[in-house]
């Protein structure tokens, strides 16, 4: 029996919570393993700041913003570079190093193996194919038109309605929206994706980046479910004890919901009362304004009952990324928090 397909989930992704000093410091991950990230998102937990995407193939001074649609800027005040295990961050940038300002950054390592790949193209506004190099099917892809004033386009495969032909947007509340040009009404394979004639796919003569992620086995899962509108929610099985948790209603407007393993209003138990948003420059909410879930040893118990989490018939998509698998390639299981 394949328990799982990664046994040490911090040599692909970690999360790193962090006091900026407002000068240049290289930030070590805290794993026990160590690893250089391909994409670092960073975000202010007690102000104002715009989410910060950056990645190892645009570059360290190109910054993406996931509430905006602003387009992508060039800076040196915010991550200068990917070390070995970590990454530097400069001393100007209130979005990642102010003094005294508090940080999350979700850091992913680019490998077939974890089933991350990271993919650069121009645009032409013609409906085509694009090759990936993870030989697995992408469940979940972030597509962005770097110069334009654009959307964060995302395809899920979960997606409850027909993932090839509804997307979202996650610089946006909104649900899905049905637009045969994202991608073409064609499910990406093994080896390809598809993209159609919309400019937050495929703008003609526009460079793109676009993020996708194969589901693997006690690392990360892409899932869907259905609120009961309860403080009793939904257990999500996922086969690993999680460090991220991502969430988006599909069927009406609903943010897009970021929860990790590195804050949680119980001093790192259960249950997890901190959370922040994709589609939001908003400060990070804490106890009674904040979402709540459980992380176990199995999966993620929901904990909440609004909409963004739990509205009770309402339909949401999530991603989920390992702490530890459920139970390793040796068989053995992991501890609970």
């Amino acid at each position: 029996m394949a328990y799982t397909a990664i046994d040490d989930p911090e040599a692909y992704f970690q999360v790193k919570t962090y006091t900026g000093t407002g000068s240049s410091a290289a930030l070590t991950l805290d794993g026990d393993t160590d690893m250089q990230p391909d994409l670092v998102w960073i975000k202010e937990r007690g102000g104002t700041q715009n989410n910060i995407v950056t990645d190892a193939v645009r570059g360290t001074n190109k910054n993406l913003y996931s509430d905006s649609t602003s387009a992508e800027a060039t800076t040196t005040d915010n991550i200068t570079a990917f070390g070995s295990d970590g990454f530097t961050v400069a001393g100007a940038g209130n979005e990642t190093n102010g003094s005294s300002k508090t940080y999350v950054a979700w850091c992913w390592k680019e490998s077939a193996t974890s089933g991350f790949d990271i993919v650069s193209f121009t645009g032409n506004a013609t409906a085509r194919t694009i090759s990936h190099s993870l030989s697995a099917v992408p469940k979940f892809m972030i597509i962005r038109n770097r110069p334009d004033t654009a959307n964060f386009l995302v395809y899920h495969g979960a997606n409850t309605s027909a993932p090839a032909t509804d997307g979202l947007y996650m610089n946006s509340n909104g649900a899905t929206d049905d637009d045969a040009g994202f991608f073409n009404d064609t499910d990406p394979t093994s080896s390809v994706f598809s993209v159609g004639t919309n400019n937050n796919a495929n703008g003609n003569t526009d460079a793109m980046i676009a993020y996708l992620f194969a589901e693997k086995q006690g690392f990360s899962h892409f899932g869907s479910y259905e609120g009961n509108g309860s403080l009793d929610g939904p257990f999500l099985a996922l086969s690993f004890l999680p460090s991220y948790f991502f969430i988006k209603r599909t069927d009406s407007d609903g943010n897009w919901v970021i929860f990790d393993n590195k804050r949680s209003s119980t001093g790192g138990f259960n249950e997890i009362g901190y959370s922040l948003l994709a589609d939001g420059s908003n400060a990070e909410a804490t106890g009674t304004t904040s979402n709540d879930v459980d992380f176990l040893s199995g999966g993620i118990k929901i904990r909440e009952d609004n909409g963004d989490l739990n509205a009770d018939g309402a339909t949401y998509i999530y991603a989920a990324f390992a702490k530890a698998p459920f139970v390793n390639s040796n068989g053995v299981p992991c501890n609970a928090r």
